[in-house]
């Protein structure tokens, strides 16, 4: 992703560039691959809420005509950030562990 914004950065397109791969993938279904990564059981709960647009399929072909494409499937993804994700939690924490002051 971060080579994809790079080549936006390069490029001459303007206006709104999808920087995404092709995978349909829900909610739900993200909910569920984070969780398995992490190694967490979750409960999901779907709570009483206006209903918006059920699903959205954006298009790639901005971002693929400057050469664009995700190298990895989602899973994978998430699955290769995760460990930096729990590192900066871990990090904040110790911070806020650390400080003189009771944070609000």
């Amino acid at each position: 992703m971060v080579d994809g914004i790079y080549r936006l950065m390069q490029s001459d397109l303007e206006g709104p560039v999808n920087v995404g791969s092709a995978e349909y993938v829900s909610v739900n279904e993200l909910v569920a691959t984070v969780a398995r990564v992490a190694g967490k059981r979750i409960e999901i709960r779907h709570v009483e809420g206006p209903v918006g647009v059920r699903s959205r399929n954006f298009s790639n072909e901005r971002i693929y005509s400057i050469g664009w494409r995700a190298r990895f499937p989602l899973e994978e993804g998430i699955r290769r950030t995760y460990p930096w994700i729990e590192q900066q939690v871990e990090a904040s924490r110790t911070l806020a562990d650390a400080l003189p002051v009771e944070l609000v």
